[in-house]
């Protein structure tokens, strides 16, 4: 019984310690370091929290402390279940490599510099390239230019500011990847499993935006 007990308060602490990091890796990429202590620190012991708080990287860090903890879990789990927990471990801290390389990683600006020019050089010859195609049509059609150059232009810029957003999805803006909605409903699942009755609602879109 005593070690049934045991087990139970360990895989407790590993789960909201599991809560910790899929929220703290979110503000990470967020750069919302102020919203800790609202959505982080009431998973977490105190001392543990605010020490991790003070950490450059709070997301690894918690799992380099899951891995420390399994280690330290002496007949609490088979060997089986403590090679697959270190794996899926390893495979979160890849994945974590993987955000913040796109968060991090500089697009190349003179990809980004020449695309703009390009762009902004096509709208400006635009006009005299569908002038004579107008004229074609019949004369006094030539007005039909300015129209069409604005729609043409139009798309050419949104498929670049597209473009542009798309480089960093992690900036909590309307296009960018609901981890705020992801992190409460990993949240959800967790707890319920626990066997909580208490369990945060989920995350309601905001003026029709999901964050």
């Amino acid at each position: 019984m005593t070690t049934t007990l045991a087990q139970l308060a360990f895989q407790r602490q590993l789960v909201y310690r599991q809560l910790a990091w899929v929220n703290a890796l979110h503000l990470h990429l967020r750069r919302q370091p102020e919203r800790w202590q609202a959505e982080v620190a009431p998973l977490l012991d105190p001392a543990e929290a605010t020490q991790l708080q003070r950490l450059a990287n709070p997301p690894a860090q918690l799992l380099l402390r899951q891995t420390q903890a399994l280690r330290e879990a002496e007949g609490l789990f088979s060997e089986l279940q403590l090679r697959t927990l270190c794996e899926e471990l390893r495979e979160m801290t890849n994945l974590q490599g993987g955000c913040e390389r796109i968060k991090n990683t500089p697009f190349p600006r003179q990809y980004a510099f020449s695309s703009l020019v390009f762009v902004w050089l096509f709208i400006a010859l635009l006009p005299l390239g569908l002038l004579g195609e107008f004229e074609k049509l019949g004369h006094g059609h030539y007005w039909l230019t300015v129209p069409f150059s604005v729609l043409v232009s139009w798309v050419f810029i949104t498929i670049e500011l597209v473009g542009h957003i798309s480089e960093d999805p992690f900036e909590n803006r309307m296009n960018d990847v609901p981890m705020t909605a992801l992190c409460r409903t990993i949240e959800i699942d967790l707890r319920q499993m626990l066997g909580e009755q208490q369990v945060p609602a989920p995350v309601q879109p905001e003026h029709g935006i999901l964050y």
